[in-house]
């Protein structure tokens, strides 16, 4: 235990040397140190400004936070060494006066956008030792404020800068950086802009394998990163598009999106992504309905000019009555045959309906009708 914490005490040490330190002097009176919490204390003054809850059981659920809330003249908060892994939304919404925010060794793997909400006057936050695999870049714009940033010792392969940041000092060792194309704004916000970046020569690439002995800012990239495109598209190379209505068209996406996933990486770059989406479901739900207003005409006439069907027998009895009366009423000329009638009764009732329900054919030669009569 002693030599456990002995190397606790060079670590901060070492910490205290980069000009950013993941802990703090805490007021004696509101130092709830390993005191085997496992929410946070609510017997505590509410004019209280700095707190230490360092080394306790707290994982900073809704009822923590709910309680932290309270507390709304903290500067300084330190829950280093806690169970937390989920960073809510408006965990410190209440906490504006807040200028220290240290959470670090705990197993953070989520941060939602908002988690920082509120945070106006922070100044300095430590997420270091956590299990922190990507860190959207909007989480961290609320922090108007903020001037430094510890990201060390995390699982951050990949990480965006928000243009709005305008940090003095940043530490980023420990991480997997993956120094392809997905890097290179950072790399870009590093050289350009005022903030220091600790311990440079120890923050070193990961991958690829070209590249590992390269700090991230060093790092050389190839001309087609500068101009990449910041949306993961890459999976898009696959997608081909029917050509229905418009052939040129359709030939003219496939085209468009195979050129643009050649000049493309593969990382994820964020939620951006989303945009290309919502514009393919748009052109794929416009050419659709371009396509049903094209077909719906021959459709349409298709269905209702079919309005043949089969007679029933009712329908045959019928169809003859109607036949009597129509032919009953037809004009008599004096001079014409008898013969001649029966000949053309019998050739216009040529289709009868049989009784089994089929037409059959009654045509009966007039000669024959003769010699029977």
């Amino acid at each position: 235990m002693k030599i456990t914490g002995i190397l606790i005490l060079l670590w901060e040490l070492s910490l205290l040397a980069t000009g950013l330190s993941c802990t703090f002097k805490i007021d004696g009176s509101h130092n709830f140190t390993a005191k085997n919490h496992t929410s946070v204390p609510q017997n505590i003054n509410k004019n209280v400004t700095i707190l230490d809850l360092s080394y306790n059981q707290i994982t900073l659920n809704s009822t923590d936070i709910s309680i932290l809330q309270t507390y709304v003249l903290l500067t300084e908060l330190n829950l280093n060494n806690n169970k937390i892994v989920f960073l809510h939304n408006n965990s410190f919404g209440s906490l504006s006066n807040l200028q220290i925010l240290s959470i670090s060794s705990n197993s953070i793997n989520t941060i939602e956008q908002n988690a920082f909400v509120g945070l106006d006057k922070l100044k300095q936050l430590c997420l270091c030792q956590n299990k922190i695999v990507q860190l959207n870049p909007y989480t961290l714009i609320p922090l108007k404020s903020l001037m430094a940033l510890n990201l060390q010792n995390n699982m951050i392969s990949y990480f965006d800068v928000p243009r709005q940041f305008q940090l003095e000092k940043i530490i980023l060792y420990g991480n997997p950086w993956n120094c392809s194309c997905s890097l290179y704004n950072l790399q870009n916000w590093l050289n350009t802009s005022k903030v220091i970046l600790e311990c440079e020569n120890i923050t070193m690439c990961s991958s690829p394998d070209a590249l590992k002995n390269y700090s991230i800012k060093a790092a050389p990239y190839k001309n087609g990163c500068h101009s990449k495109s910041p949306l993961p598209i890459t999976q898009l190379s696959n997608i081909h598009f029917k050509p229905s209505g418009n052939p040129t068209f359709f030939q003219n996406l496939n085209d468009t999106v195979n050129n643009i996933t050649k000049n493309a990486e593969s990382e994820p770059l964020g939620k951006s992504w989303a945009l290309l989406v919502g514009v393919v479901a748009v052109v794929l739900v416009t050419s659709l309905l371009i396509f049903i207003a094209m077909r719906c005409p021959t459709w349409y006439n298709f269905l209702f000019s079919y309005n043949h069907h089969r007679l029933h027998e009712q329908e045959g009895d019928t169809y003859e009555e109607d036949f009597t009366v129509y032919s009953n009423s037809l004009p008599q000329t004096p001079d014409t045959n008898p013969e001649e009638n029966i000949v053309i009764f019998d050739q216009l009732s040529t289709f009868v309906v049989d009784e089994d329900g089929f037409i059959e054919d009654k045509y009966i030669d007039a000669q024959e009708m003769r010699e029977e009569n």
